[in-house]
């Protein structure tokens, strides 16, 4: 007995019989099943808790915090609206960006350390 029998023992039975069964469709429906679980907890909820948490983040502005958009420009917010706000980005330099560019809030301070 090899190791190849004891791998294909079935199918060499199937062979030997002439037997014509039907295979059985469940287990590829389980394994399509598994596969969208899998794809779900790996790719579909990080992206919502991400999205979820930037939601949050750009709820939470307010006038005076530092920011950073997501083109790398840093500065401190100094209007807010309900869905622009205006960044002051150099001593009278002020730019309008939607909310949903804003991609993190600095600590307070950070700018003046620059």
């Amino acid at each position: 007995m090899s190791l190849l029998d004891l791998l294909i023992p079935a199918a060499h039975a199937q062979a030997a019989a002439g037997a014509t069964a039907q295979p059985s469709p469940w287990p590829s429906v389980i394994m399509l099943g598994a596969v969208f679980v899998l794809m779900y907890f790996m790719m579909i909820r990080p992206q919502m808790k991400r999205q979820k948490e930037h939601r949050q983040m750009v709820e939470k502005l307010a006038k005076g915090d530092e920011i950073v958009t997501s083109g790398g420009i840093a500065g401190r917010i100094d209007d807010v609206g309900e869905s622009f706000i205006t960044v002051e980005i150099a001593e009278g330099t002020k730019v309008r960006l939607q909310k949903g560019a804003i991609n993190a809030v600095l600590p307070k301070g950070t700018l003046k350390s620059l």
